[in-house]
């Protein structure tokens, strides 16, 4: 049930708003990045969606904009019970939240429906359909009626986004001369909801979680410590991001759905806090190492395999034997015989192969060697017929899909191979964990990828019997639950757990009241296992939003059911930042500042997240001043020069970015 939904206003034909947020898309991340703007960035917003119910959810009766017409009546609700504290400004009328958001229905992001939109007076756009060609139709048209409009672009396609953000900045700059540089470098981002959730889900299969971040050059990793024990010192890191709530890894604790309850960790503590808490996890920066080039994922077969994959240990260790047989019998010949060895070696591949003359009338050992090489040769015939059986069978299985090995055991079973189950089961490849993968659709996006990775698929309905033990599912470790259906999702998890009760489960849920209720259940029925639902809007919508904001997004660390943004700004324009020392500037839960870029601001790089270019001649690395001091002292003083590498929440973030009055919404 949706509860009351607040009276909608009715649209005027242009946008009352300027500088405002425009939001276009036809699923649950649009809602989420609209709630977000407009309730921890205090924007306004305009929601444009597809008329009519969500075709992947016909069970929903309301129509797209009724849904979010909905959401944000609850939202608005929510932050007046709290006494407005979430939102940009902190109203308490429970209208006031839709009366900021215009949603507007429109079947495509057409000129017409952008133009309405306001596109042409608004400060950003977000271009977050489900379908990569329509979010780039739609990206070409906004950058012509506004060259100056921020675009943030939701693409699957990594490659096409990067030469997409190239052609979309020229464009602005060819469009508008006078652009400032500043606003030309954050003008075009492209982002994937698929890339920021994954290491999230993939981070819940795993005793513990870890995400890297890579900053000028260099490979940062928050990573997740246990309690230390007693007599033990943890170590800080760089410093500590987040004390984990005491019931992480306790089955029975609250943390489950991305809404359930108020308790959960605490970001960005101080040394206090930190003391003070006392059998608590925590989650920590360390730096890894210096960053080099991408390296791909572990294979488990495939084209390129060495010869140890083609051809099995025990047909390796039978034609080394062979192999020491003959030579063992060339040298024995030539010791007995008197022949030159070439020649002994010639004449025992001729007996091995029944090609000699027999030695009627030569000396005992000749004869003798020749009978040895002949049952030789009748060992080597059913090697070489073997030899050649699997070396056609590895070929085979290099365009086929892989069966779960026999012995295979704590593994992760992996259900759903569409966007978000294949950049899953991609990061999970680079960990090294192994996967067995589950998957209705022989033509789902994943395949190619798991064939690629030579990971074993079960092609099946999981809600049918027998598909989930093909999978091995009661040797597995963990199951993940990804498919973009709910009750699929919740049939599998209840299967899995009648087969196997302590079974670490995660679920991919659409609604979060749904996802309580179904984390209560299963909490209550098995105990001693460990259940967790994630939605990926929720995960995805933070660093679309801050995209958004204008700033320039280094990553971001789930923790648990909140999610914590790296972001590179400058000092200048933040009184909270400008003027104070490092110490000073630092808010209990809000952000902290990390590192201090040093370079002068003419040669800082744009992208700090992009990997550092090789230099064009040698020697020209060298000349490149400045990058990033990590460590600094409390007492440091921020000019309003420096730019700053924080960590921060994302309310913190939202209120470092709000942009001053009406100047910037212009």
């Amino acid at each position: 049930m949706l509860g009351h939904v607040p009276p909608v206003p009715q649209q005027p034909q242009r946008s009352p708003f300027s500088g405002h947020m425009v939001v276009c898309g036809d699923d649950a991340l649009a809602q989420r990045l609209a709630v977000e703007l407009r309730y921890v960035y205090g924007e306004r917003v305009t929601l444009v969606l597809p008329p009519g119910p969500d075709p992947r959810r016909p069970e929903l009766p309301l129509t797209g904009r009724g849904r979010a017409a909905a959401l944000f009546g609850r939202m608005s609700s929510a932050m007046s019970r709290n006494g407005g504290n979430g939102g940009g400004n902190g109203d308490s009328d429970t209208n006031a939240g839709v009366e900021a958001v215009r949603i507007l229905q429109a079947h495509e992001p057409s000129d017409e429906a952008l133009e309405e939109a306001g596109v042409d007076t608004a400060a950003a756009l977000a271009l977050v359909y489900d379908d990569d060609e329509r979010n780039i139709r739609a990206a070409l048209t906004a950058r012509r009626l506004n060259p100056r409009v921020r675009l943030v672009i939701r693409l699957y396609n990594r490659k096409l986004g990067q030469h997409l953000e190239t052609l979309l900045d020229q464009a602005a700059a060819v469009a508008s001369p006078g652009l400032d540089q500043t606003a030309l470098d954050a003008s075009t981002t492209v982002l994937s909801d698929a890339d920021t959730a994954a290491p999230a889900l993939a981070a819940t299969a795993l005793a513990g979680s870890s995400k890297v971040i890579q900053a000028e050059g260099l490979l940062l990793r928050a990573a997740e410590r246990t309690p230390p024990r007693d007599g033990q010192v943890a170590d800080p890191g760089l410093c500590t991001l987040a004390l984990l709530s005491s019931t992480t890894h306790d089955p029975a604790g609250t943390e489950g759905s991305d809404s359930s309850g108020d308790e959960g960790p605490r970001l960005l503590p101080d040394q206090t806090e930190v003391a003070a808490a006392t059998g608590r996890g925590t989650v920590v920066l360390e730096a890894v190492s210096q960053s080099g080039p991408a390296s791909p994922a572990p294979r488990m077969g495939g084209r390129g395999a060495p010869l140890s994959q083609i051809f099995s240990r025990r047909l390796r260790w039978s034609a080394l034997g062979v192999g020491t047989a003959v030579l063992g019998l060339a040298v024995a010949s030539t010791f007995t015989t008197g022949d030159d060895p070439l020649h002994a070696a010639y004449l025992t591949l001729l007996d091995l192969f029944a090609m000699g003359d027999p030695a009627i009338g030569d000396p005992t050992a000749r004869q003798i060697i020749q009978l040895l090489s002949g049952v030789a040769g009748l060992m080597l015939l059913p090697l070489l017929v073997a030899g050649v059986l699997e070396a056609f069978g590895s070929l085979r299985t290099v365009s086929s899909l892989r069966r779960p090995p026999r012995g295979l055991s704590g593994h992760v079973v992996l259900l759903g191979l569409g966007k978000i189950g294949t950049r899953v089961l991609v990061q999970l490849r680079e960990l090294g964990i192994p996967v067995v993968c589950v998957e209705d659709d022989p033509d789902a996006r994943g395949i190619p990828v798991a064939r690629r990775l030579h990971v074993p698929v079960v092609i099946g309905d999981v809600t049918q019997e027998g598909v989930l033990e093909a999978a091995k599912i009661r040797r597995s470790r963990a199951l993940l639950a990804l498919t973009s259906i709910d009750t699929t999702n919740l049939e599998a998890a209840l299967y899995a757990r009648s087969v196997k009760p302590d079974l670490r489960v995660t679920l991919r849920l659409f609604d979060d009241e749904f996802a309580t209720a179904v984390y209560r259940t299963l909490r209550t029925a098995h105990p001693q296992a460990l259940t967790r639902s994630r939605s990926v809007s929720h995960l995805a919508a933070p660093s679309f939003a801050v995209a958004m904001m204008g700033r320039q997004i280094l990553g971001a660390v789930p923790v648990e059911r909140k999610v914590m943004l790296f972001a590179a700004i400058e000092v200048a324009g933040h009184p909270q930042l400008e003027g104070r020392t490092v110490e000073q500037a630092f808010r209990s839960g809000a952000w902290r500042v990390l590192a201090l870029d040093v370079a002068p601001p003419a040669d800082r790089r744009p992208d700090l997240a992009a990997p550092v270019p090789p230099p064009q001649a040698p020697g020209a690395g060298a000349e490149r001043p400045g990058g990033l001091v990590w460590n600094l002292h409390p007492g440091y003083v921020l000019q309003p020069t420096d730019r700053v590498v924080i960590a921060a929440t994302r309310r913190g973030l939202a209120e470092l970015l709000r942009r001053r009055g009406s100047l910037t919404h212009h």
